[in-house]
C-alpha cells in the first residue's frame, strides 16, 4: 500500500474513535452531572531511513473530559443534591469507593440514603441514615443534613489533584487511584440537579464535520487505489 493511503487510513482511524465519542456526548446529553468529552490527536513523525522519507500520521493519544459545571435544574425533590464548584460525592460500592457529580439520591429500605443503584452515599461520619419520624428534611450548602430534631450527618465532598485522570465506572461513577482531598470550593442545593454539560447542537455539528471529513479520506482512498490500479494496468502493456 502506498505511504499516502496509509496516512489517510490513520485519519480515517482517528474520525472514526471521535464519532464514537461525540455519539457518546449526545446520548448523554440528559444525563445528570454527564461531563462532555473529546479526542485529543497529535502528530506522529516517522524517522527518515535509508531510502524512505519523513511521513507524518494523525494519531488520537486520548480523552479530554470537560469539567465545567452543567446546568442546574430545579426537581423539587428533597433527595436530590446538585453540586457545583470543585467536589464530588463518595458512594460506596463492592468494588470499594467511587465517586460521582450526580446528586439523584434516595432513601432504602432501612433510611439509609443510596444512589440510583443502591449504594450508601457518605457522609463525614459514614452513611447518613435518615429517620422517617423527624419531619422536613433540610440540607444546608456545605451538605449538612438536618430534620426537626436537629443535624443528622453531612455529606462527605471530595477532590483530587488531577480530576483530568479519574476514570470512568460502571454506574456514571469515576474511579480513581489518587489520595482523597477534602474539598471546600463547593456548593449543595437541595431539591436541584446538575445536568450534563454537554451541548447537544455544538455536538451534531462536531458530527456533520467528522462525518464530512470521513467521506473526504475515503474519497481520497478510494482515488488513489484507482491510481495505483492504471499505474499497474499500464505497465502491464509494456510487459
Amino acid at each position: 500500500m502506498e505511504n499516502s493511503a496509509y496516512i489517510a487510513l490513520s485519519r480515517q482511524r482517528s474520525l472514526r474513535n471521535e464519532m464514537n465519542i461525540v455519539a457518546n456526548n449526545i446520548a448523554n446529553a440528559n444525563t445528570p452531572a454527564f461531563k462532555r468529552e473529546g479526542m485529543v490527536f497529535k502528530e506522529y513523525i516517522t524517522k527518515p531511513q535509508h531510502d524512505r522519507q519523513q511521513f507524518s500520521f494523525v494519531q488520537d493519544v486520548g480523552l479530554a473530559r470537560d469539567l465545567t459545571d452543567g446546568p442546574m435544574t430545579t426537581t423539587n425533590n428533597p433527595f436530590d443534591f446538585a453540586l457545583s464548584g470543585d467536589g464530588y460525592f463518595v458512594v460506596d460500592t463492592p468494588m470499594g469507593e467511587r465517586y460521582t457529580r450526580n446528586g439523584r439520591f434516595q432513601l432504602d429500605a432501612t433510611g439509609n440514603l443510596v444512589n440510583k443503584d443502591g449504594y450508601t452515599i457518605q457522609g463525614d461520619g459514614g452513611p447518613i441514615n435518615i429517620p422517617n419520624d423527624g419531619g422536613e428534611i433540610l440540607v444546608a450548602s456545605d451538605g449538612t443534613i438536618s430534620n426537626d430534631n436537629g443535624e443528622i450527618g453531612k455529606l462527605r465532598v471530595v477532590s483530587f489533584e488531577n480530576q483530568y485522570e479519574m476514570k470512568k465506572s460502571a454506574g456514571g461513577l469515576y474511579a480513581t487511584s489518587q489520595d482523597v482531598i477534602a474539598s471546600e470550593g463547593y456548593n449543595i442545593t437541595q431539591g436541584m440537579l446538575e445536568e450534563s454539560n454537554v451541548q447537544p447542537i455544538l455536538e451534531i455539528t462536531r458530527m456533520m464535520r467528522v462525518h464530512r471529513e470521513y467521506a473526504s479520506m475515503q474519497k481520497f482512498t478510494q482515488a488513489e487505489d484507482d491510481r495505483v490500479k492504471k499505474a499497474i494496468e499500464r505497465l502491464g502493456q509494456f510487459s
